[in-house]
């Protein structure tokens, strides 16, 4: 079975599922796009290892984890979402010590929120993505009415090409000032809101 390589498309609150955050993986080499419902924490995580300028006081679950394989010479070279059943898609972290290579089973939320922060490619096999992927509204024009609402069941419409989103109710943040911005945001991170510092950062962004 041929290996397709993913990259991460966006993040947005799940319509379906309270609590829950839809993660998009986009195929590097065409248009499908692959949604993954994933927790609050999991989806906070990713999305700080994507903020490049959000800088944790104390390091995550996942910060720790490569904090403790790299002191033992432990990389994460790549992962591998290798099985999906009954909507749960399950991923394997390959990583390797002294030129040995291990397999090491992973929830896909946690395994891509690790190669984040190793700087690992992200796989999955093509029967996969042929059973799971999706096409986004504009990108195959002749997807019936039918396909398209329940494809926007799992995901918002809103994704965001180079960054993400997690969407909010908080609009004041137009009405602050960047400097005032910059403050909340180093109040947030220090605080240790992740989910409001990536808000925040957000609306920086967008001045820029």
């Amino acid at each position: 079975m041929s290996l397709v390589r993913l990259n991460i498309k966006g993040i947005s609150y799940s319509q379906t599922q309270n609590g829950a955050y839809a993660l998009i993986l986009s195929e590097v080499e065409g248009e499908r796009k692959l949604p993954i419902v994933i927790g609050a924490f999991e989806a906070q995580s990713i999305a700080i290892a994507l903020e490049k300028e959000i800088k944790p006081p104390r390091p995550l679950t996942h910060d720790l984890f490569r904090n403790f394989a790299e002191r033992f010479n432990v990389v994460v070279k790549q992962v591998i979402i290798h099985k999906l059943v009954d909507g749960v898609f399950y991923s394997s972290l390959i990583c390797e010590r002294d030129k040995i290579e291990e397999i090491i089973d992973a929830r896909t939320s946690d395994a891509i929120a690790l190669a984040l922060r190793f700087e690992a490619p992200i796989f999955t096999y093509k029967n996969i993505l042929d059973k799971a992927g999706i096409f986004l509204k504009g990108e195959e024009p002749q997807r019936s009415q039918s396909s398209r609402k329940e494809e926007e069941e799992i995901i918002s419409e809103e994704l965001l090409p180079d960054d993400i989103e997690i969407k909010s109710d908080d609009t004041n943040y137009k009405k602050l000032s960047l400097t005032e911005l910059k403050d909340l945001l180093s109040q947030a991170v220090n605080s240790e809101d992740y989910e409001k510092a990536a808000r925040i950062r957000d609306e920086i962004s967008k001045r820029k």
